[in-house]
């Protein structure tokens, strides 16, 4: 495991494969706003808008993440942003669930767009700064 960690073709693969994940929520979320809501039988939001402005921004992390998967290195600052992203997302959801404003099911969203990430990002950004260090 530690060998496949420090093989920097595997963080090249993860930024891309999170730079595919990314666009394609983020393209479903901006063509298809009330999809999640109608699936998790929730009130659709008056202003789908805001939605889909939330899966805008996701799918342009998506084109950072895909630029950043050929140089992690020269391009630390798009992976440690995205991992900020991706830590303080479930902070808001926990204060979404604590004031009861979302329902736990939303969850999923937190699940596949963050908590996955975490350890890959994380990896790749240390990665990322030892190769820098190096030379």
């Amino acid at each position: 495991m530690k060998a496949l960690l420090n093989d920097p073709r595997w963080v090249k693969r993860y930024l891309l494969a999170a730079a595919f994940y990314n666009l394609a929520w983020g393209g479903w979320v901006v063509l298809f706003p009330n999809a999640s809501f109608d699936y998790l039988q929730m009130v659709r939001p008056n202003y789908p808008q805001f939605w889909q402005c939330i899966g805008m921004i996701v799918g342009v992390y998506g084109v950072g993440y895909a630029i950043a998967a050929y140089d992690p290195a020269r391009h630390w600052p798009i992976i440690f942003v995205g991992l900020l992203g991706k830590v303080l997302g479930p902070i808001g959801f926990a204060q979404a669930i604590i004031t009861g404003t979302l329902p736990i099911a939303f969850g999923w969203h937190i699940v596949f767009n963050d908590l996955i990430w975490w350890l890959p990002f994380a990896v790749a950004l240390r990665q990322a700064f030892r190769y820098r260090l190096v030379i």
